[in-house]
């Protein structure tokens, strides 16, 4: 541990937009009085939040800590704004990867101001964002944390490469094929300098074999659930089971994350081809309409492009099933929050799935690219209404099993072993 014996070190944490995970990281740090500084580019310190509540938008970038612990640089997010509005000729990723180094170097150029100062712990920083802080911290003898929330870059290129050759007019919803070289290098580079890796699911874990060099320790500690409301309607365990009733009643299931192949959804639209109306969907998200493949499948069924997050939880406590048949995802935040709602989950082991309940006890776990797996499993539930309300039972005990609270519990261990 740097510093001094009798008294702790403390973190610099930085994240150009700020979310749920990095809300938990700093919780932690901030509760043991170990946070030195928290760098974002726009953030709203305790206190404020009254000025702010009116703005759903706004409200997201609240952060439950002292202004003299935050550290923000708006400029840069509201050129990122305006860049868009004015149609500077780039697209929305563009503009995202600009941000992301530009925030790099504005950090960056921040830490020389604690070089000094020896309590100082290390740097935690996210993937795209953490080159050159990862760099100066390494001049300054500091430890370096890197947080990968999604699987490593040259697994997901060789799985998504596959899929557009197997369905190349799906290939325009991949934007993650076409990624500049020179971020792919940023990438690597960034991994080469971490004393730590966190990753939030196995799965991840597992991509980071493809990485080419010698990997740092990597630590495995999956999200939290969002915490369930009492008010929350208590799955219903007096709905007669039989074939009979649930022919008669459409199971209702449900679809929430980007409209992207990655997401797997040809094999989602498989499923639902091969049950019919015996399935009802539902499906929240965007996508790149521009896709013909897409928009066609999308118009046949109830889509909703964007809800606000409390309504999306709303729309769950209102289904019987989540359906997330993802070919590559980091974690999955809407699988916690749909066990949370007391739903269970039919997903792949490319997800976070694995990591948060056994297959057949909360939902069921999948191969992926199996539209006949995906609807055996839903056709099971659709007969068998009794084994149905049981998993939402099991939903909600999965759910209270991986809470932010018990995210944080893994987290701070890692935290003292590097700082």
């Amino acid at each position: 541990m740097n510093g001094k014996a009798n008294k702790p070190c403390s973190w610099l944490v930085s994240h150009p937009t700020g979310n749920a995970n990095v809300r938990g990281l700093l919780a932690i740090l901030q509760k043991d009085l170990r946070l030195q500084q928290f760098f974002t580019t726009v953030g709203f310190p305790r206190y404020s939040r009254a000025v702010i509540r009116c703005s759903t938008v706004l409200n997201r970038r609240y952060y439950d800590l002292p202004g003299t612990r935050l550290s923000t640089f708006p400029l840069m997010e509201c050129m990122r704004f305006a860049s868009g509005v004015f149609s500077s000729g780039k697209t929305s990723r563009q503009r995202v990867d600009e941000l992301y180094r530009k925030f790099d170097q504005r950090v960056a150029d921040a830490l020389d101001k604690y070089r000094a100062q020896i309590e100082v712990a290390g740097i935690y920083a996210y993937e795209d964002g953490a080159l050159e802080q990862f760099r100066r911290a390494e001049s300054f003898g500091w430890p370096r944390l890197y947080e990968l929330p999604i699987g490593y870059w040259r697994e997901a290129r060789r799985i998504l490469q596959e899929e557009a050759e197997r369905l190349p007019e799906w290939a325009s919803t991949m934007p993650a094929l076409n990624e500049p070289d020179w971020k792919l290098e940023r990438k690597d580079r960034e991994i080469e300098l971490a004393d730590a890796i966190v990753v939030a699911s196995s799965f991840t874990a597992k991509t980071l074999q493809a990485y080419p060099g010698q990997l740092p320790p990597i630590h495995t500690i999956p999200y939290g659930s969002p915490i369930i409301s009492p008010s929350s309607p208590e799955v219903s365990e007096s709905c007669p089971n039989g074939t009979k009733q649930a022919s008669g009643n459409p199971l209702k299931a449900l679809f929430v994350g980007g409209l992207s192949q990655r997401k797997g959804l040809h094999y989602l639209f498989e499923a639902a081809d091969m049950l019919g109306e015996s399935v009802e969907w539902t499906i929240i998200g965007r996508g790149n309409m521009e896709c013909k493949i897409l928009a066609k499948q999308i118009s046949r069924y109830r889509w909703i492009p964007s809800l606000p997050h409390r309504e999306i939880l709303e729309q769950m406590r209102q289904q019987d099933v989540l359906v997330f048949p993802s070919l590559f995802e980091g974690f999955g935040l809407v699988i916690v929050e749909a066990l949370a709602s007391g739903i269970p989950v039919i997903t792949t082991a490319h997800t976070a799935g694995p990591d948060l309940f056994a297959d057949g006890e909360a939902g069921f776990i999948v191969p992926i690219r199996c539209g006949l797996s995906i609807a055996d499993r839903l056709e099971i539930l659709h007969r068998n209404r009794e084994l149905l309300q049981q998993m939402k039972i099991n939903a909600r005990e999965a759910a209270k099993r991986w809470t932010w609270g018990r995210y944080q519990q893994l987290l701070l261990p890692v935290l003292n072993r590097y700082g």
